[in-house]
């Protein structure tokens, strides 16, 4: 049995995280499916772990705070957004 959390498992700090590691942009004002989309694809490309996602999630916090914020900020709120109303843990 794996303890690889599922989505559904998933706080809005977790997805968050995988957000902020997705090619995804502000600026490229995505949908909520483009969101969830993104975020299922970086987990399955992790192959289901997203711990790989808090060591870059660390590692810009560290090397550029300024551009970290913004971006946590905004990957925070439209993980919210995106997910509202699904029955996820982020919900």
């Amino acid at each position: 049995m794996s303890n690889t959390p599922t989505l559904t498992s998933m706080t809005t700090s977790d997805l968050a995280e995988v957000l902020f590691c997705c090619g995804l942009q502000e600026s490229d004002r995505p949908t909520a499916e483009q969101v969830r989309a993104a975020i299922r694809d970086r987990i399955g490309a992790c192959g289901g772990d997203s711990s790989g996602c808090v060591a870059l999630v660390a590692q810009e916090a560290g090397d550029h705070p300024e551009i970290y914020r913004a971006r946590m900020r905004w990957a925070l709120s439209t993980v919210s957004r995106a997910y509202r109303g699904l029955g996820t843990a982020a919900a």
